[in-house]
C-alpha cells in the first residue's frame, strides 16, 4: 500500500469515526438522569447594621436597652408570664426577625426568664465571653444583628438533651405561632347532600 492510499484510508476511517462517536454521545446524553435540584437551600442571613437612631425607631426603649446596650429585663415579668403560656411556634429576634429558638427547645427552668436547651437555628446564634459582672459568663447574641439576647449556662443538671440553659430576655423575642395543620378535623365528615 502506498502512502497515498494509506492516507486516504486514515481520512475515511476518521470521517466515519466522528459520526459514530457523536451518535454514542447523543445516546449517552439521552440515557443520563437529570441533575437533582436541592429541595431547600438555606441561605446565610445577611448582617443587619443600623445606626443607634435607626435602632431606636424600630425598637421599644426596653428592647433597645437590652439588644443594643446588653441590658437585662427584670425576672418574672409580664413577658415571662406570657412566654410560659405560649404554645407551639418559633421565637425570632425583635431587632431583625431572624429565627433563634422554637417551642420544641423551650423548658421551664423556674429562673424567671425564658429558657431553651438549644437554639432552633444554631447559625443564627453566637456566643462570646462576658465579663460585665467581674467573672466570665457566656453571652448569647443574634448572629444577624449582633443584638444581646442573654446568657447560656451549662452543667446545671437540668434534664434536657444538652444540659444547657439559654437564659434569654423575653422582651427581645417575638413569638410566631405555628401554623395550624391543614388536616381535616377527626370525626364524621358531613356530606354536602345531607340535610336536603
Amino acid at each position: 500500500m502506498n502512502k497515498r492510499n494509506f492516507f486516504l484510508t486514515l481520512v475515511f476511517i476518521g470521517l466515519l469515526g466522528v459520526p459514530v462517536f457523536v451518535c454514542f454521545e447523543i445516546l449517552n446524553t439521552l440515557d443520563a438522569k437529570p441533575i437533582a435540584k436541592p429541595e431547600k437551600v438555606e441561605k446565610t442571613p445577611q448582617p443587619v447594621k443600623k445606626s443607634s437612631d435607626e435602632w431606636k425607631k424600630i425598637l421599644t426603649p426596653e428592647q433597645y436597652r437590652i439588644l443594643r446596650e446588653a441590658g437585662t429585663e427584670a425576672p418574672n415579668g409580664k413577658v415571662y408570664q406570657e412566654f410560659k403560656h405560649q404554645g407551639a411556634g418559633t421565637y425570632v429576634c425583635a431587632g431583625c426577625d431572624t429565627e433563634l429558638f422554637s417551642s420544641k427547645e423551650k423548658f421551664d427552668s423556674r429562673c424567671g426568664w425564658p429558657s431553651f436547651y438549644d437554639p432552633s437555628k444554631a447559625k443564627n446564634v453566637k456566643t462570646s465571653v462576658d465579663w460585665h459582672l467581674g467573672y466570665p459568663r457566656t453571652e448569647v447574641r443574634c448572629s444577624v444583628c449582633d443584638g444581646h439576647l442573654g446568657h447560656v449556662f451549662t452543667g446545671e443538671g437540668f434534664d434536657t438533651p444538652t444540659d444547657k440553659r439559654y437564659c434569654i430576655n423575653g422582651t427581645v423575642l417575638k413569638f410566631v405561632p405555628a401554623k395550624p395543620s391543614a388536616q381535616a378535623p377527626k370525626g364524621k365528615q358531613k356530606d354536602a347532600s345531607e340535610g336536603k
